[in-house]
């Protein structure tokens, strides 16, 4: 069975992008060599990469015109994909599968692959999986920028705990973070 990990960089005062869609200029602050192992190692291990429609949108305009050459560019336009939404019904993206039923299509490919299943930004998806049980771990770079405006990862709802289950300062400041939420259901 495998584990779906949501992935993100978000800042202090909790923004995973500014005012405006794809403001990420905050990433910077993160960005360096323990995040570019990182990057690396998710293309070795993932089983599938999931997006929302907006960030499907940003990433494939981005990885399939990227002049820079290397692994994270290989992996993001040869693995397989999964775009959650109700616009869109196909994607000419390599290896993308585009579905309305984004929990059914989860819990579904959970069942059926090995390797981890990897969600990046995409922050109305994660809330959606958070709330249907299906997320076995959350995994944020907390950079040290407050942003003072911009989106929230986390929606308003209903509370939810987590449990630390690693803390990793980076060499930048920012802090790579690894959380199971407590609803998550672990199977042998």
């Amino acid at each position: 069975m495998a584990k779906v990990i949501i992935w993100n960089l978000v800042t202090l005062d909790g923004f995973f992008e500014g005012e405006k869609k794809w403001d990420l200029d905050f990433h910077n602050r993160a960005w360096g060599p323990e995040l570019e192992a990182l990057s690396r190692d998710f293309g070795k291990t993932a089983g599938l990469l999931v997006f929302g429609r907006v960030t499907y949108e940003g990433m494939k305009a981005y990885w399939t015109s990227a002049e820079e050459e290397g692994e994270v560019k290989t992996y993001m336009n040869a693995l397989p994909k999964l775009v959650g939404s109700r616009t869109i019904a196909s994607s000419d993206w390599n290896n993308t599968t585009v579905t309305a039923d984004i929990v059914g299509e989860i819990s579904r490919r959970k069942q059926a692959l090995d390797k981890p299943i990897y969600i990046f930004g995409s922050a109305f998806l994660c809330d959606a999986l958070l709330t249907a049980g299906l997320v076995d771990e959350v995994m944020l770079a907390i950079v040290p920028v407050q942003l003072g405006k911009g989106t929230p990862f986390f929606k308003d709802g209903a509370r939810r705990d987590f449990d630390l289950i690693e803390a990793k300062p980076l060499s930048n400041g920012a802090v790579l973070a690894r959380y199971v939420p407590q609803s998550a259901i672990t199977i042998s």
